[in-house]
């Protein structure tokens, strides 16, 4: 509920502190006094437009701030929480600033916020009821959530909301099938044709640089097997070092026989160096042989390489691809003709998951509909039940429920939905805002409110004169209606019936009055929230007119008492 309300520098309001209490409250005062200055300011704080013009002559900038007491489960967290807004606890404050040059400034919980989501925010929080209101139950687009809300199908219509979804998640992915296997058909003949090439040529993942490394070994082949030969030469035949070696060990060895010393003669160590220098010699010659016999390639082996390294890479440039790159696109493309060989498979899958999909929403929204046609027939019947002790006994309330075919469907179902009311009879029903006269207006939503209760309902509503043109018997209907109201919700009611004001639980008064300052004297509207005396005089006044009597004050007390 609205908990307080903060004015600073708004029109003739220089500084304003209210708190506002549970049930019906009821601001009364004479024409003029500023009651619509006090609907203006709150609603600036819940997003309404700003204007230069509210803000207080001399001031440089005007500001409201409204304090909220809410459950933690309101629906109002949560978009807060979509915007990326975490509230601590249940208390929530909009604040607004207007400067003097037009521009204004918006805070929620004093966090910088656009007049939008500050708006969107608002219309959750509180509805303003009048006259000359547009918003609130005024609004169709509105009146389907009202009347779901009424009939208790708030989760019939959010399955349906999954179903549809569901649907059109098949539907695309089947869509999406379809052009895909409708691309790969008009490119199946060069799908095929791509893939026997790569299929002949039987690409192998590495082989670019093997072929490489051998292409460019066998164009060096004759100069380093001359090389390899020379080094060969110097290891083996007659004179060469290897020989000479050979010779050398003979002789060291010949020479520690006779010396007969056995392990320590110096022959011996001797002997066993040699050794393993001709042992390193001979696997060097062994290893330069292999290399030879490696290098004997047959002939026409270098042009077979280059024509096949070639024939890769041509193939690699005509795919845009590397060479290493071709195997897995031949994998692809084989995918891809199996593709378009299972599609037909693939797409009846997709379209009797669409079609299942459908038909799911179809038999939803069929059963929601029927739930609506029947919750806005009790609708009309609760809501004309209301009218005639609002002297409307002669109007009509109709909930128009405008059936679409199943295809023309949407997220919420196959029903527009719209209040429709008729005056006066003998008269077609049309819309609330064009039929009805701003007194009947408000009491066509009062009524509406009445039956719907707090389903649907913001926490705080504000009716704005809803009495007006009537009086008596009437106005006392309205003000039982107002105060059951209260009940459920907060209700602030502005009203010129001492009817209405008598039966509310919290009672303010709005005055102007005159403030003298050191720079002349200036005009301010003041709220005072009255005393039982004090509300007893109002209460007379209001009776009364300008001058209080001993029988309006009497008067007061008798509906005072009534009301206690």
């Amino acid at each position: 509920m609205l908990a307080a309300l903060s004015i600073r520098d708004i029109v003739l309001i220089d500084k304003l502190d209210l708190e506002f209490g549970e049930g019906l409250s009821a601001l009364t005062g004479e024409t003029g006094a500023g009651k619509s200055i006090l609907l203006d300011a709150l609603s600036l704080a819940l997003g309404g437009r700003g204007d230069a013009s509210l803000v207080r002559n001399g001031a440089a900038q005007g500001q409201v701030t409204a304090s909220f007491d809410l459950a933690p489960n309101h629906p109002v967290f949560a978009l807060l929480s979509e915007n990326g807004i975490a509230i601590e606890d249940s208390v929530l404050i909009l604040r607004r600033l207007q400067g003097g040059d037009g521009r204004s400034r918006a805070f929620i919980n004093d966090l910088g916020v656009s007049v939008q989501l500050l708006r969107q925010v608002g219309r959750v929080l509180v509805e303003i009821h009048g006259q000359h209101d547009e918003r609130a139950l005024i609004d169709p687009s509105g009146h389907r959530d009202l009347v779901d809300a009424f009939g208790g199908l708030e989760q019939d219509a959010a399955q349906l909301v999954s179903r549809y979804e569901a649907w059109a998640d098949a539907d695309s992915a089947r869509l999406r099938h379809e052009s895909e296997v409708a691309a790969a058909r008009a490119n199946a003949d060069y799908l095929a044709h791509a893939l026997e090439e790569l299929q002949t040529l039987s690409p192998e993942p590495g082989e670019e640089e093997a072929l490489s490394s051998r292409r460019q070994l066998m164009m060096s082949a004759e100069k380093i097997a001359s090389e390899l030969n020379e080094a060969l030469d110097a290891l083996q035949g007659e004179g060469t070092t290897g020989a000479r070696l050979a010779s050398a060990l003979r002789r060291i060895e010949r020479q520690a026989t006779a010396a007969g010393a056995g392990s320590a003669s110096p022959f011996v160590a001797v002997a066993d160096a040699l050794e393993r220098v001709l042992s390193e010699t001979e696997s060097a010659r062994e290893k330069i042989e292999e290399t030879l016999s490696a290098m004997a390639f047959e002939p026409g082996d270098l042009e077979r390489t280059e024509e096949r390294l070639f024939a890769l890479r041509a193939l690699a440039r005509k795919h845009r691809v590397q060479v290493d790159a071709l195997p897995a696109l031949q994998e692809k493309l084989a995918a891809d003709l199996s593709a378009i060989a299972t599609s037909e498979s693939r797409a009846a899958e997709l379209a009797e998951a669409t079609n299942q999909a459908r038909e799911d929403y179809e038999q939803a929204a069929l059963l929601l509909s029927k739930a609506r046609a029947k919750a806005a027939k009790k609708l009309d019947n609760e809501v004309e039940g209301e009218l005639a002790p609002l002297k409307l006994e002669k109007a009509r309330f109709l909930t128009a429920v405008d059936t679409v075919d199943l295809q023309e469907g949407g997220p919420a179902g196959i029903d527009r939905i719209a209040f429709f009311v008729a005056a006066n009879p003998g008269t077609e029903p049309g819309p609330m805002m064009k039929v009805a006269s701003g007194g009947e207006l408000a009491r066509f939503i009062l009524a509406l409110k009445v039956v719907l209760a707090s389903r649907g309902s913001a926490p705080t509503l504000i009716f704005d004169e809803v009495e007006s043109g009537v009086g008596g018997a009437t106005a006392a209907a309205v003000g039982e209606r107002l105060a059951g109201l209260g009940e459920s919700v907060q209700v602030l009611a502005v009203t010129h019936a001492p009817q209405v004001a008598a039966l509310a639980q919290g009672h303010l008064r709005i005055a102007k009055e005159a403030v003298a300052t050191a720079k002349g004297e200036y005009m301010t509207t003041r709220v005072a929230v009255l005393s039982d005396e004090e509300r007893r005089e109002e209460v007379a006044r209001m009776l009364a007119g300008q001058t209080i009597t001993d029988e309006a004050r009497a008067a007061a007390d008798r509906l005072l008492r009534k009301s206690a």
